[in-house]
């Protein structure tokens, strides 16, 4: 719709940022999108067949949800209509269901766009369903956070989740060119300024034209390379939210790195998350989960590095104690690796779940009282420093309950070590019934 300030011709004269201005006019002008927009892809399909479906558009910021929904409405004759759930409540919702049903008495459907929809509760995503399933709504919602986690299973099964991707180095390329051209002038720009501003971008493409106005608007003597750069356009914080998906597929990354000994890449993963203003003591709890979860016993030393590492850290605090989490995340990528105890502990655990409250064999008890003397507590028992080898090969399982084998020590580091002791022990344990 437009407004009388439209009417009256006065927007196209009125001044718009550059990234307003490049705003895509049609889908193929989209970059960075192929997967989704290209030829048999899930919304080329749609716009062939000429039936839209309700759509959750999941993606970084920048990449462009809010121009692929609006160009959508108008490839398929649908009003579209813009909300953002920051801003909007229940009573809003209502005003945007009643202007869709005025709407379609006059044989035109809407398309309601948004934004942010992660950021409305439950009882606020409901109230999307029965517009959805009667087909007064085609909904079109744009999410940072994995939908996953943030909506309901109700309103997932109703919609199409497409992943849009961060912009890549080709994508932001194809973006400054648009600009130049627009601005009718080349980026002030070395080589290597040029792929030091993209990466200052990190994928966004409404940052890198915010950042390419700021330059075309600074009087310049030359060419900038990535250290003027940087003195003149102040970088943005890596996105990094440590309490949603971000923070949890860093985490993930790094456990991973260091589980499989990639020294450069579990450097890069820790640093990353320092460097966005992860709190150390928690990923010193996270190297310590991956000394007992992964190197176990093959190499005792572990958890006490990740340990030390905390010591240092409360004595030297940020930035210096930094350097002793990267050298326990170091002894841990490099260490054997087991998770022997890790999965003997799960599988026990399992064990205990299903036998219930089965009672120790009568010399594994305690007999402090006369009567449980008398009750056969402690009777059999023999102690073990009074056997040869210290051992007197007892089965310590409960009596109606098979004997099973939890852990198995790899043979690897200390546990190969480990391994032969047990081997010992076992050959010796005497048959049950002695």
């Amino acid at each position: 719709m437009t407004n009388l300030f439209q009417s009256a011709g006065l927007e196209v004269t009125a001044p718009h940022p550059l990234a307003d201005k490049l705003r895509p006019k049609t889908l193929n002008e989209i970059v960075g999108q192929d997967h989704i927009l290209g030829e048999g892809r899930p919304l080329a399909r749609m716009i062939a067949s000429r039936k839209m479906s309700s759509i959750i558009l999941w993606g970084p910021p920048g990449v462009g949800k809010t121009t692929i929904a609006r160009l959508l409405a108008d490839q398929a004759d649908l009003e579209f209509h813009q909300i953002s759930a920051i801003f909007s409540g229940v009573s809003d919702l209502r005003k945007v269901f009643k202007q869709a049903e005025g709407r379609r008495m006059t044989g035109r459907g809407t398309l309601l766009f948004v934004d942010e929809i992660h950021r409305f509760n439950r009882a606020q995503q409901d109230s999307f369903l029965p517009h959805v399933e009667s087909g007064l709504i085609t909904l079109f919602g744009a999410t940072t956070e994995n939908p996953s986690f943030e909506l309901n299973a109700a309103l997932l099964s109703r919609t199409q989740v497409l992943t849009l991707n961060r912009l890549d180095e080709d994508a932001l390329e194809q973006l400054i060119l648009r600009a130049e051209t627009e601005e009718r002038r080349p980026m002030p720009l070395t080589d290597e300024g040029r792929s030091a501003l993209k990466i200052m971008a990190d994928g966004d493409g409404r940052f890198l034209l915010n950042l390419v106005e700021d330059l075309l608007s600074q009087p310049l003597a030359g060419e900038l390379g990535p250290k003027e750069l940087t003195e003149i356009v102040q970088r943005r914080a890596p996105i990094y939210d440590k309490a949603q998906e971000g923070h949890f597929n860093l985490v993930s990354a790094l456990h991973k790195a260091v589980r499989g000994s990639d020294a450069d890449a579990a450097l890069y993963w820790l640093a990353r998350m320092l460097v966005a203003g992860e709190d150390p003591l928690y990923l010193t709890r996270r190297l310590v989960r991956m000394a007992v979860e992964d190197i176990g016993l093959a190499d005792p030393q572990a958890l006490q590095q990740c340990l030390a590492a905390k010591e240092a850290y409360d004595f030297l605090g940020s930035p210096e104690g930094e350097l002793a989490l990267a050298q326990a995340t170091l002894y841990l990528v490099t260490a054997p690796k087991s998770n022997a105890a890790y999965t003997a502990f799960k599988t026990a655990t399992r064990s205990a779940r299903a036998t219930g409250s089965l009672m120790p064999p009568p010399y594994a008890m305690n007999a402090p009282t006369n009567l449980m003397k008398e009750l056969g507590y402690s009777d059999g028992y023999q102690y073990d420093h009074d056997a040869p080898d210290a051992y007197a090969g007892l089965d310590y399982f409960p009596p109606d309950m098979p004997r099973e084998e939890f852990y198995a020590p790899v043979p690897r580091g200390f546990e190969k070590e480990i391994r032969k002791r047990l081997e010992f022990w076992n050959a010796r344990r005497k048959p049950r019934g002695n």
